[in-house]
């Protein structure tokens, strides 16, 4: 029981540290001239990421690799399965051309990077580095390639509505940032006691009842530190806001296997079982390269939408039980 505790108080701490975080790093980012698109994709991405970071570099300081790597392998796979799933049953999904042409390839590549360098059983601290400059890259490209035409900022707008409500920094701009850099700490400290409440919650409970620290890593803590993402594309599909619902699940999986796993290999060496290479890695590969023939013409389909929370729910019913 206080176990159960723990990981609800510890998701709650997620949950609400994410929110702070992810607002805060927003708004601060606009203050200082940021372009929306920039934003949208990038610190907003990273920072419904956040709980995924905080948890997996806790988990992997304290020894759980497996509880790391199957937080990053689950998350990927419930952001496309259920989240887009979800988003696309509320409201079908009008798909911006520039996520078709660009970030989705990306994030097809990236998943496909993460299950070639697992195939020798680690990923180590060189990969790690590597896997971290190759998200530098792709903020790099994001910035050389913002659209400059009025017709293509408008576009891109959407994407970073996310970062709704940030006031103009020019009036009393030293209280407002002063206020959300505080709102950014707090935000911090919530994620980290969160995430540490969460992990050692959920491998005692693995522990106590015999179930593998990886299963639970890619069912209930993915699903937990998921939450910023669920919450973000569900309110956004409500709004029929797509581009967001989309972009926010794209940009965060790029965020996943790029910056997470590079920076907790970066600090411990990530073992890779065997079993992940045969199923949960394979799989995670399947719905990233699933997702593009469903938006080659520009939209998902409530029944598309669909097939992705069935497929979500067999994959989990599948890991439970194996």
């Amino acid at each position: 029981m206080t176990d159960i505790l723990s990981i609800a108080i510890g998701l709650i701490g997620l949950f609400f540290g994410g929110e702070w975080l992810v607002k805060s790093a927003s708004r601060l980012a606009k203050s200082f001239g940021l372009p929306a698109l920039i934003i949208g994709l990038t610190v907003v991405s990273i920072g419904t990421s956040a709980p995924e970071l905080v948890v997996s570099v806790s988990a992997a300081l304290g020894g759980s690799s497996d509880v790391a790597l199957g937080n990053v392998i689950g998350s990927n796979i419930a952001n496309i399965g259920l989240i887009l799933g979800i988003s696309g049953i509320i409201y079908p999904l009008f798909i911006h051309g520039q996520l078709v042409r660009r970030e989705i390839p990306i994030m097809v590549a990236a998943s496909v990077i993460i299950f070639l360098i697992s195939l020798d059983g680690t990923i180590d601290q060189l990969e790690g580095f590597l896997l971290l400059c190759g998200y530098v890259a792709f903020v790099v490209v994001l910035y050389r390639f913002t659209p400059k035409t009025e017709e293509d900022k408008g576009e891109v707008e959407e994407v970073g509505q996310e970062v709704e409500s940030i006031e103009s920094i020019k009036e009393e701009p030293v209280i407002k940032r002063r206020d959300e850099a505080i709102r950014f700490v707090i935000g911090l400290v919530l994620l980290i006691i969160g995430a540490q409440l969460t992990v050692n919650g959920a491998i005692s409970i693995a522990r106590s009842v015999g179930i593998s620290e990886l299963i639970i890593g890619l069912t209930i803590v993915a699903i937990g530190t998921s939450l910023p993402e669920i919450v973000t594309s569900v309110v956004a599909s409500l709004r029929k806001h797509s581009d967001i619902a989309v972009g926010n699940v794209i940009g965060s999986n790029i965020a996943n296997l790029l910056v997470i796993l590079g920076i907790t290999a970066m600090i411990r060496p990530i073992p890779v079982q065997e079993s992940l290479l045969r199923f949960e890695l394979p799989i995670m590969m399947a719905f990233a390269i699933g997702v593009v023939p469903f938006v080659l013409d520009l939209k998902l389909q409530r029944w598309q939408a669909v097939l992705f929370l069935m497929a979500y729910i067999v994959f989990i019913i599948n890991t439970i039980t194996s």
